[in-house]
C-alpha cells in the first residue's frame, strides 16, 4: 500500500496580504486532502506544524515513503511585492521520479489555476525538502500570497486545490483516484465494546483510537484482514471482521 509524507508549510511568519499566514492556509489544504487520500487507499504521515524544514526532512527520512509532498505559497522580492502571480512546482532534476511528479502536478494545477500559462515546473538543487529527502519529492508554491488575486484564489479554493493535489498524488503512484463519496462505507459492528483503530494492519500495532459501536466509517483500502479508515481526523486500520459494509 503506497504511503506518502505530507509536508505543509511551517512558516507562520509569512503573512497573507489579506490576513492569515502561509502555515495556516497550507495546513488547511493538507487537512482537506486527508479524506481524498484515505478514499484512494493512500496512507500518509504529516509533518509537525510547530517544527521546521529540517524537522520535516528528518521525520520524512525516519520512515519509508513512496513520495514526499511539500505544500507552500510564494512571495515576491520586496522590489516587486504584490506584482507576481503563478504557481511553481519545484523538483530535483537528477531524479526521474521527482521530475515525473512535477510534470503531473503542474499539468493538473493548470486545470484549476486561473492563469494556467503561469504554472511552471522549476528544477532545483538547493531546496532541503527536494534534495535531502530519501523519498522522491516535489515542493509546490500554490500561488503568491502577497498578491491579492492569488491570495484570494487560495482562500476560496481550499477544497478544489486539495482534490487536485490528491488526484495528482494518485496519478503519480499509479493508483485509481477516488473521492470520499466514491469510497465504501461501513459501520462498526462489535458486541458492546469499541473497535480498536491501529497504526498499522497488525494486532501487534499500537492502538491510536477507540471507535464506538455503530460509528460509520469510510473504507479507503483493504490490506488482508484490515481496512484503512479515518476516525476524527486520525488515520489507521481496523479489523474488517468488526465492520459491516453498507
Amino acid at each position: 500500500m503506497p504511503k506518502i509524507f505530507l509536508s505543509p508549510s511551517t512558516q507562520e511568519y509569512n503573512p497573507y496580504i489579506d490576513g492569515g499566514n502561509e502555515e495556516y492556509y497550507m495546513n488547511l489544504i493538507a487537512d482537506a486532502m486527508e479524506p481524498y487520500l484515505t478514499a484512494s487507499g493512500i496512507e500518509y504521515t504529516r509533518n509537525d506544524p510547530s517544527g521546521s524544514v529540517n524537522r520535516s526532512v528528518a521525520l520524512s527520512n525516519s520512515g519509508i515513503y513512496n513520495f514526499h509532498l511539500a505544500i507552500h505559497s510564494n512571495a515576491s522580492p520586496a522590489s516587486s511585492a504584490g506584482k507576481n502571480r503563478g504557481a511553481q512546482v519545484y523538483y530535483y532534476p537528477g531524479s526521474e521520479q521527482s521530475t515525473r511528479a512535477a510534470e503531473i502536478f503542474a499539468q493538473n494545477l493548470r486545470k484549476i489555476y486561473p492563469l494556467p500559462g503561469l504554472v511552471k515546473t522549476v528544477p532545483t538543487t538547493s531546496l532541503a525538502e527536494i534534495i535531502r529527502t530519501n523519498a522522491p519529492a516535489i515542493l509546490i508554491e500554490t500561488a503568491y500570497h502577497d498578491n491579492r488575486e492569488d491570495a484570494e484564489w487560495i482562500r476560496e479554493n481550499i477544497e478544489k486545490i486539495a482534490e487536485n493535489l490528491s488526484l495528482s498524488t494518485s496519478e503519480f503512484l499509479n493508483i485509481p483516484f477516488r473521492t470520499p463519496s466514491q469510497a465504501q462505507t461501513g459501520i462498526v459492528d462489535t458486541e458492546n465494546t469499541p473497535l480498536n483503530l491501529r497504526r498499522s494492519a497488525s494486532l501487534r500495532s499500537e492502538i491510536i483510537a477507540k471507535i464506538p459501536k455503530g460509528t460509520r466509517l469510510m473504507i479507503g483500502a483493504v490490506q488482508g484482514d484490515w481496512y484503512l479508515t479515518m476516525y476524527k481526523g486520525i488515520q489507521g486500520f481496523v479489523n474488517k471482521n468488526y465492520v459491516k459494509i453498507l
